[in-house]
């Protein structure tokens, strides 16, 4: 039974930020379409934040980081931060202490800190390569959204598990879905990490200086998903790793009409590498 140790700390912290306005978290309400199950689609009612908008050169906020958004430091590589615009209370960014590029390749004392914090807290991982791919910011950051014991990670996990027993048809784009055996073992991580990346085509860091193509990583205790991507949005909706986890988030520029006659999956298909 893991202790969440870090996961409460970052809770007491993310309600001192938010009254210091150094946390704010994105406003948005469910959008009930019962034709989207099992997706769970959510409109955003806050502006849109500026780090998410697509104009213009951005600043690095993690060059420094906001000590105020600071959780812990993992060892003299990384820190533990509260996402400046939570999706949810306590969400979490694993980042490097020293510029990494978000659109290089993970490294072993990548997926070590992702160990150490997992070790404490359970929950759902992403990772977005690059803005083809939804990233937000060019510094190497892992996300997690926790969960507690016995609770689903995600709203497409059933449908991950159904594939792993091969009870559901494969989906008709280019992406690798492993078990997982250790939950909290770097080199498995890093192993899963780079088959999956050799068999999809993104390379080998060996020989090449960066992935050749955008990707999105998610996994949690059980699964590893990689899939390659193409484009960062379709039909007016952005999407990143949670969208390939079953979250969808409307904006003003977002065509639900075009949701509801197509469906989920066809969005997801538009905006992954076809076979």
């Amino acid at each position: 039974m893991r202790v969440e140790r870090l996961w409460k700390a970052a809770l007491e912290i993310s309600q001192a930020a938010q009254g210091s306005g150094d946390l704010v978290p994105l406003r948005t309400e469910l959008v009930a379409q019962p034709a989207l199950q099992p997706f769970v689609l959510r409109r955003l009612l806050s502006a849109t934040p500026k780090h998410l908008r697509r104009e213009g050169p951005r600043p690095n906020p993690f060059l420094p980081w906001d000590r105020a958004l600071e959780v812990e430091r993992l060892g003299h590589s990384h820190v533990l931060l509260l996402n400046k615009f939570p999706v949810q209370p306590g969400h979490l960014l694993v980042i490097t202490q020293d510029w990494a590029p978000q659109a290089g390749w993970i490294a072993l004392a990548d997926w070590q800190a992702v160990a150490y914090l997992a070790e404490d807290t359970a929950g759902f991982w992403f990772f977005n390569s690059c803005a083809a791919a939804g990233a937000s910011q060019p510094h190497r950051h892992l996300q997690l959204l926790p969960r507690h014991a016995g609770e689903a990670s995600c709203p497409l996990v059933e449908t991950f598990r159904s594939q792993l027993r091969q009870e559901s048809p494969a989906w008709p784009w280019c992406y690798r879905l492993s078990a997982r055996q250790c939950p909290n073992d770097p080199s498995e991580l890093q192993a899963l990490y780079l088959r999956h990346a050799e068999e999809l085509g993104l390379g080998d860091p060996r020989h090449d200086p960066q992935p050749r193509h955008p990707y999105n990583l998610l996994f949690d205790d059980e699964w590893f998903l990689t899939v390659r991507r193409d484009q960062e949005h379709c039909a007016g909706y952005s999407v990143n790793g949670l969208g390939f986890a079953g979250y969808l988030l409307a904006t003003k520029r977002s065509d639900l009409s075009w949701l509801l006659c197509h469906g989920p999956w066809e969005l997801l298909r538009r905006v992954a590498t076809p076979l």
